[in-house]
């Protein structure tokens, strides 16, 4: 099994926990909200799958800055499960329903931008990461398994994110 291969295996298994520590953020700041996110749309027809990847993750982050839950749910696949602590939604609606709360102010309470995304070879399946900011300041890294729903349609199916390690770094 390819080092790829062995990464998207363990996401799905939901057992993955890459990037648990902190890296320095690669996105550009705000120091209010975190990441400033172009506008983009989760369809890109003329780009490579990770393209579409990265593409579909940042316009799904835009839906939280931008206040929009309908938009937010239409990444979100019927058959996901998204891991909040020591609580797991299954499906669609049940993600809607934890997420909903996260929506109902003026403001995000959190935003998040993708770092890395890693497509499997045959294009079907794929695992994005970054940081996750509260009031501009990196708090955990999320991590998000994608998967290929119809013509240029990315959906999450596994979503977990998990806090910034406060170990020293190593001498």
């Amino acid at each position: 099994m390819t080092r790829k291969n062995l990464i998207l295996s363990l996401a799905v298994a939901g057992t993955a926990l890459l990037a648990a520590c902190s890296s320095t953020g690669r996105s550009r700041q705000n120091a209010e909200t975190g990441p400033v996110l172009p506008p983009l749309n989760a369809r890109s027809p003329t780009g490579s799958p990770t393209e579409q990847v990265m593409a579909a993750e940042r316009a799904f982050a835009r839906t939280m800055v931008d206040r929009d839950f309908k938009r937010f749910v239409t990444f979100v696949s019927s058959e996901a499960i998204f891991f909040s602590g020591n609580a797991v939604q299954h499906g669609a609606a049940e993600v809607a329903e934890s997420w909903k709360s996260s929506f109902s102010g003026a403001r995000a309470p959190f935003t998040w931008a993708p770092d890395f995304v890693e497509v499997l070879p045959s294009g079907k399946l794929a695992l994005s990461t970054g940081p996750v900011y509260v009031a501009g300041k990196e708090v955990g890294r999320f991590n998000s398994v994608w998967r290929l729903e119809g013509p240029n349609t990315w959906r999450v199916v596994f979503d977990k994110g998990e806090a910034v390690c406060t170990a020293p770094a190593a001498p």
